[in-house]
């Protein structure tokens, strides 16, 4: 017969929170080993895509990252997507030109 296992700490329900793996331990005795919960990877601010080359970490464990592993080399780095940053690029160009576009219509001469 299976050795029967209880919870080692007060929590007894089988949530989220309180998630458990099977170890045997050297002495042989079947123990509990808590698990810790599955971060996230960030999402982008625009379209909610998983932004690509950041670790999916908890919340509290962000600020034991590096600063170089929690962006990309890029504008924007940690916060969009490339597509989003092109589109941003894209537009601002697009409403430049339609700036210079009008600027000369308006100084052309009237015929």
């Amino acid at each position: 017969m299976a050795q029967r296992l209880t919870y080692r700490r007060r929590h007894s329900y089988k949530t989220s929170s309180n998630l458990v793996r099977v170890v045997k331990t050297p002495g042989g005795v079947l123990r509990y080993i808590y698990q810790k919960k599955a971060g996230t990877v960030p999402k982008c601010g625009d379209c909610s895509q998983t932004l690509i080359g950041l670790p999916a970490l908890r919340p509290k464990e962000w600020a034991g990252v590096s600063k170089t592993k929690k962006s990309v080399n890029r504008a924007y780095g940690g916060s969009r997507c490339g597509t989003c940053v092109r589109d941003r690029i894209l537009r601002a160009f697009l409403l430049e030109e339609q700036k210079i576009v009008k600027r000369m219509v308006k100084a052309a001469p009237k015929a």
